[in-house]
Formats: C-alpha cells, sequence, structure tokens
C-alpha cells in the first residue's frame, strides 16, 4: 500500500468496521503491510483512526446534514472516507484544509474508486468546510442537540449514565471520554528513579512530572511519538500503565515469601509489576488461555528481565487445580466491558452492548469460584476491573461474599500510598474515574480468606 496516511486510515477504519475487532489489533495488521519513511505518518495514521472513532455520531450527523445520499446506502469506504475528511477539517487545527481535503479524495483515487464517487465526496468535503462555522456542538455550542450525537456516544449508554448519574456528571463523563489519555508509565524503581527519568525525559524535549497517586508512576500529557523511542524502553526502565492498574497490583500488599498468581494475565502489567514488588524468595504464576497474549507477556518478561521470577502457563485456572490452597496472593484482573476505558480505547463503546454485561458477569463470578480454592488461608485476594459498571463490580463481589462464607471484604487504604486514600469509598473499594481523578475508571476489591 502506499505510504498515504489517509488511505491507511480509511483501510484500518474499512476492517475495523466489518470486523468490529479491537482497533489496535487490526491497525497493527494493516501497517504491517505500509511503507512510511517518516514516523509522524504513523502517528497521523492513529490520529486520525482513534479521532475518527471517537467521534463517529458526530461526524455521521454532519454527512447526513450535507448529504442527499442515506449513510446506510453508501459504501463502507466512501463513508470512511467522508468522517476521515470531515473529522480534520472540524478537529484538526494544524493541517489546512485544502491539504485534507485533497489528500482524502486522493487515498479514494488511489484505491480505484470511479469519478463521479470521488468528485461527490469532493463537493461534500468542500460543502463543510464553507459552512462549518455554522455546525452546532463545536466549541461549546449545540446545547439543543441530544447529547449522544453532540458527545458521539451510543443511545443506551448515554441514558444508562444519566440515569445512574445524573445529567451533569454523565455529560462530564462523556466529555472526558473525547479527549486524549495521558501516557503514563510505570517505571521499574530498581533500575531507574523517578526524577532521574524525569529529568531525562526533559533533556530528550519531553515534558512529564510524577503521577499523583502511585509511587513509581510518571505522567507525559501530550505524547504524540512512539513509545519505543523514549529513553529506556530497550533496557527495560518502564511499562505503559495507568496509575488506577497500577494501584491494584499494590492491593495484595502486604507481600511476603510464597507463590502469586496472577490468574487473568494477559499482556503481563500487573504480572511485571508483581513481579517487582515481591521478594526475591517468592515466585509469580501467570496464566491466561490465549496464546497470543501469552507470547506477548512472554516478550514483555524478556524485555523487562523477569523470565526468572514469573512461571507463565497458557491455559485456564482450573489447570492449576492439584495445588490447592497454595497461593500467598491472587489477582483477578477479570475480563469486563471496558467501559471504564472508554477514554483511552474509544472503539469499546461502539464494540460493547448492555445485553453484554450479564454475560461479562458470568464470567467474573466464574474466575473468582475457581480461584478461591486455591487461596491459602489469611491470603489475599484482589478482584479488578476497567469498568464502572455495578453488574461488573459490585454485583459480583457481592455474589461472591454470599457464596464464600470464609472470605471477608477488608478495606483497600493500608494497601495504598496515602496519596490514593481518597480514591477508596467508605466500603473499602477502590473506585477511580476519568472525569474525578483523570485515571481510567477502575474498580477493585480486597478479599481476605478467614479460614
Amino acid at each position: 500500500m502506499r505510504a498515504n496516511p489517509r488511505a491507511a486510515a480509511i483501510e484500518i477504519l474499512c476492517q475495523w468496521a466489518a470486523s468490529r475487532a479491537p482497533v489496535e489489533q487490526v491497525g497493527d495488521q494493516v501497517l504491517r503491510g505500509v511503507a512510511m519513511a517518516d514516523q509522524r505518518d504513523r502517528q497521523l495514521v492513529w490520529s486520525l483512526v482513534l479521532g475518527v472513532i471517537r467521534w463517529q455520531r458526530y461526524l455521521d450527523w454532519v454527512v447526513a446534514r450535507f448529504s442527499q445520499h442515506s449513510l446506510a446506502k453508501m459504501k463502507p469506504r466512501t463513508l470512511q472516507a467522508l468522517r476521515v475528511g470531515i473529522f480534520q477539517l472540524l478537529f484538526f487545527d494544524r493541517v489546512p484544509a485544502a491539504a485534507a481535503i485533497n489528500e482524502t479524495v486522493g487515498a479514494l483515487k488511489n484505491a480505484g474508486q470511479p469519478k463521479w464517487l470521488t468528485g461527490f465526496v469532493n463537493g461534500l468535503l468542500r460543502n463543510v468546510d464553507r459552512q462549518r462555522a455554522t455546525l452546532p456542538g463545536l466549541h461549546g455550542s449545540g446545547d439543543e442537540m441530544a447529547p449522544a450525537i453532540r458527545f458521539s456516544h451510543p443511545d443506551w449508554l448515554v441514558a444508562r449514565w444519566q440515569k445512574r448519574y445524573g445529567g451533569p456528571r454523565a455529560e462530564a463523563i462523556l466529555r472526558v471520554n473525547n479527549k486524549m489519555s495521558p501516557l503514563t508509565l510505570r517505571l521499574e524503581t530498581d533500575l531507574v528513579q523517578v526524577d532521574d527519568f524525569i529529568s531525562m525525559l526533559g533533556e530528550s524535549g519531553v515534558a512529564a512530572e510524577r503521577g499523583r497517586f502511585a509511587p513509581a508512576a510518571v505522567r507525559i500529557d501530550d505524547w504524540r511519538g512512539v513509545v519505543t523511542e523514549l529513553p529506556g524502553y530497550g533496557e527495560g526502565w518502564f511499562q505503559v500503565q495507568d496509575e488506577a492498574a497500577q494501584l491494584v497490583t499494590l492491593l495484595l500488599a502486604p507481600f511476603g515469601e510464597g507463590r502469586y498468581l496472577d490468574g487473568c494475565a494477559g499482556l503481563g502489567g500487573k504480572t511485571t509489576h508483581l513481579a517487582r514488588l515481591l521478594p526475591p524468595a517468592a515466585q509469580v504464576v501467570a496464566v491466561d488461555p490465549s496464546p497470543r497474549r501469552v507470547a506477548l507477556l512472554k516478550e514483555n518478561l524478556a524485555r523487562l528481565q523477569l523470565q526468572a521470577g514469573v512461571e507463565v502457563v497458557a491455559g485456564e485456572l482450573a489447570s492449576l487445580y492439584g495445588q490447592e490452597q497454595s497461593f500467598a496472593g491472587i489477582l483477578i484482573d477479570a475480563p469486563c466491558s471496558g467501559l471504564g476505558v472508554t477514554r483511552r480505547h474509544p472503539d469499546i463503546r461502539w464494540n460493547r452492548t448492555e445485553e453484554e454485561l450479564a454475560r461479562y458477569q458470568e464470567t467474573q463470578r466464574a474466575l473468582l469460584a475457581a480461584a478461591a480454592p486455591l487461596l491459602r488461608p489469611g491470603g489475599v485476594l484482589v478482584y479488578a476491573t476497567c469498568s464502572m459498571e455495578p453488574e461488573e463490580d459490585d454485583q459480583v463481589v457481592e455474589h461472591f461474599l454470599a457464596a464464600h462464607p470464609d472470605f471477608a471484604l477488608t478495606d483497600a487504604r493500608p494497601s495504598l500510598p496515602a496519596a490514593a486514600a481518597g480514591l477508596v469509598d467508605e466500603a473499602g473499594l477502590l473506585r477511580t474515574a476519568p472525569d474525578l481523578h483523570d485515571l481510567d475508571g477502575f474498580f477493585a476489591a480486597r478479599l481476605v480468606k478467614t479460614a
């Protein structure tokens, strides 16, 4: 494929819309076949893709306003090209309108689209450019628009948050979901100190600051580059991880000798954190059923030089049966809707339905039930999700405690830094939210096996 960032963005969006797979996976696949000499072109591709997905509902409203053809009858590539073009015109101040239009139309021409269709796209984009100052919903205007259109979220999710939080709080969540998340790193502080690393970043022209809640966190609020270009990546000095996720692992404290289990290891963000927190005689067992994730987990362990302290198991928790009551601590960072990280992963808002919450809850209950017999008496079981929805959070914990009287919910505060005490509610549960704390939306409960 030619190194045209608009063409690459349109292709990623077409494949994502057809598959509804995580857009990062789709994008990585598409970009393997794209030769781009300038790294900034690759950054532009992702800015376009994530921006279009984030604002898709509003962009479609604009298309419908200026087109005599219904969106339902448009070819997918035509619609994605219009979204890409309009997104640039309305949200990309640094790109001249003429360049945005010409490059977008050029991407369609290079894809072999007929002249009448490229002419239609060209005319519509130029019309939008001429009239963009009159569009509601931009620059604080548009109170008359439905919030789901104005803030580009599905109707069911907006209605759900309005009912649960009230209008003003729901609008605050919608607003922050349409902003870029900061890049947050968790430093391997036995390799590099936080202040030293921030100084190194400053010398490289990257403005950074300490995290606000987690002791090993560094925030970069306006990072547009590639993480692998940051100092110390190859040396294993850091892992990309939001502060909320960093706090979850701390809930397993106090850390001692013995075996610890990450029952939903994924790519290893919390596995590697746990391995750093444990004393030398302790061991981490990391379990995940996905061969792809297991392979990436092993790559992360190698980069961070942590292979020796972590045993990786490709399979389900049931594969550990026969080792009952052998773990001092277990972390279940359960598969969930991901609705708490919609700001960071905007495709989630379009890939979920309200009906799926019950299915996620069923999986979450099963995981906790499978983990319970593996924990020794006095051990700590931490349940966490990147969701703020009660079906995946409070209801799962309540069901587990009712079925397991040998477990008790304990206060999360003593395990956390003093700065994070305000993130724990009256019941002792950790709750973070993007609008209140500028963090990913996480939930975590600290459960102790009493007998």
